[in-house]
C-alpha cells in the first residue's frame, strides 16, 4: 500500500465536501490496459505509481515519468473547477534513492516543472496535492507550459465535458543523440511533449505533439503513428481507432472533427 505523504494527509483530513472512494489504477485507461512499452531501452528501472486520480510509468533512466494516464469525466470536471492549485511539488519516496528527481534539480535549472497529468484536472484535494509529485513532472520549456500547452490541456478538458469522459495519456519524447540534462540527477530534457486523447462515446482517438520549446504551433497525428515514434504502445483503444489519421483539433478555440477516411 502506499504511503501517505504529510501534505496528502492533510489533504484528506480537510476534505469533507466531496466523499468519494478510492478508484483502481485500472479504472484510469480504456479497458484496464496500461500503455506498454515496446522499445526494450526504455524498459529498466521503470515502476508504476498508482494516485487516487492517475497512474504513471516512472522511469529511474529519465528520473521522471515515461506516460502518465488519467480518465477525465465530466462530473470530475466540474468539481476541479472549484479545486484551489497547491503548488506544493514534493520527491515521491516510494521511489529507490537515485532514481526520481529532486527539488534541488529544477532549482535554477530555468524548466518549468511541467505536469503531465495536470494539476487543473484533479478534482478533490489529494488528487490536486499528488498531482505535484515530482514523478509526474517533467522539466518543460516555461513559455511552452504556460501557454501553448495550457491552452491543449483547456481544450482537452472541453472536449471531455463535451462527450461526458475522454482517457487521456501524457508523457515526453526523447529523440536525438545529445540530450540535454538537469541538476545533480542529470533529469531528462524532454525534446517533445505528447499527448494522447481517447473519446469512447465518438470512437475519436489522436495523438497531440508538440516540441518543448517556445513554439506556438503542435502536430495532431494518429495514436498508431504516435506509437512508431514514441515506443509506447496503446492496447486500450481500438486498432481501427487509433489508425484515425483525418482528425482536426483546435487547441486553442476547442473544436475537433473526424473527417472520412
Amino acid at each position: 500500500m502506499k504511503k501517505l505523504f504529510a501534505c496528502l494527509v492533510m489533504a484528506v483530513s480537510s476534505f469533507s465536501s466531496h466523499a468519494f472512494a478510492a478508484p483502481a489504477c485500472t479504472d484510469f485507461v480504456p479497458d484496464g490496459q496500461f500503455p506498454k512499452l515496446t522499445n526494450p531501452r526504455m524498459a529498466p528501472k521503470t515502476r508504476m505509481l498508482c494516485y487516487s486520480d492517475f497512474v504513471v510509468l516512472h522511469s529511474g533512466v529519465t528520473h521522471g515519468p515515461l506516460w502518465s494516464a488519467e480518465h477525465l469525466t465530466r462530473d470530475h470536471l466540474e468539481d476541479a473547477k472549484e479545486m484551489t492549485r497547491t503548488n506544493r511539488f514534493f520527491e515521491d519516496d516510494r521511489l529507490p534513492a537515485g532514481e526520481g528527481a529532486t527539488l534541488a534539480d529544477y532549482k535554477r535549472s530555468g524548466f518549468d516543472r511541467g505536469h503531465m497529468s495536470p494539476a487543473g484536472n484533479r478534482w478533490n484535494p489529494q488528487a490536486m496535492a499528488e498531482s505535484f509529485s515530482l514523478a509526474n513532472i517533467v522539466p518543460q520549456n516555461r513559455e511552452n507550459n504556460q501557454r501553448l500547452w495550457s491552452h491543449i490541456e483547456t481544450a482537452v478538458r472541453k472536449l471531455a465535458s463535451k462527450y461526458g469522459d475522454a482517457y487521456v495519456v501524457t508523457g515526453p519524447l526523447f529523440t536525438g543523440a545529445q540530450l540535454q540534462t538537469i541538476g545533480a540527477s542529470r533529469v531528462l530534457v524532454p525534446t517533445q511533449i505528447f499527448k494522447v486523447v481517447y473519446v469512447p462515446s465518438q470512437q475519436l482517438a489522436f495523438a497531440i505533439v508538440a516540441d518543448n520549446t517556445t513554439v506556438d504551433r503542435y502536430d495532431v497525428r494518429s495514436v498508431r503513428d504516435l506509437e512508431t515514434q514514441s515506443g509506447i504502445a496503446f492496447p486500450g483503444i481500438p486498432a481501427n481507432v487509433a489508425a484515425q489519421s483525418k482528425v482536426t483539433f483546435n487547441g486553442r478555440a476547442f473544436a475537433v472533427k473526424k473527417w472520412g477516411w
